[in-house]
């Protein structure tokens, strides 16, 4: 049997997701669109639990597609909190379309938000080593400063430690601890 980090319970679907998303480098704009709406929405939240709705977000927000969420109506996003395939919280439905009115200013600034983002690790991995899931911080320095800076540019649901779990489910910070079949020393 595998060894998997601490985290991953028996649930098929965390497993595949570890095993095949969490932690590898992720560069496509339209994924880090969708997870960082998807992170937003964990808030307070258990990651299995949005794991399971990801359909029903990727039905409703138009499979994720910026141009489409920035442009949804009031009128749209309110009739949002009666469907039971995403969490029905009205600041985290709306924060959706604002995520994408900021995304796609970052995406002009920077021509694309890979780069912006790919650019807080200087445009590789940042791969840690911890032993078990209690070397793992919850937020760190770097999460610090790109919370504040997506703050900054009008995001919604980007608190340190959102970012920091987002930063390590897209690949930019690896924090697959060393007794997991998942981890890479990177050299």
């Amino acid at each position: 049997m595998k060894k998997r980090c601490a985290w991953v319970n028996k649930d098929q679907l965390y497993i595949d997701y570890h095993d095949t998303e969490w932690g590898k480098p992720v560069y496509d704009d339209q994924r880090l669109f969708e997870k960082i709406c998807l992170e937003g929405a964990q808030a307070g939240l258990s990651w299995i639990t949005i794991l399971k709705k990801r359909e029903g977000y990727r039905r409703v927000f138009h499979n994720f597609e910026v141009q489409k969420v920035a442009a949804m109506t009031d009128e749209a996003l309110t009739s949002l909190q009666e469907d039971k395939r995403i969490v029905r919280n009205r600041l985290k439905i709306f924060s959706v379309r604002t995520n994408a009115q900021a995304f796609l200013k970052v995406q002009q600034e920077f021509g694309s938000f890979s780069t912006y983002l790919w650019n807080w690790v200087g445009h590789k991995p940042q791969i840690n080593h911890p032993k078990n899931q209690a070397d793992v911080p919850a937020r760190t320095a770097l999460s610090d400063a790109l919370a504040k800076d997506l703050k900054a540019r009008g995001f919604k649901f980007v608190g340190s430690t959102i970012v920091y779990a987002y930063l390590q489910s897209m690949g930019l910070v690896v924090d697959h601890t060393t007794d997991c079949f998942c981890y890479k020393t990177g050299e």
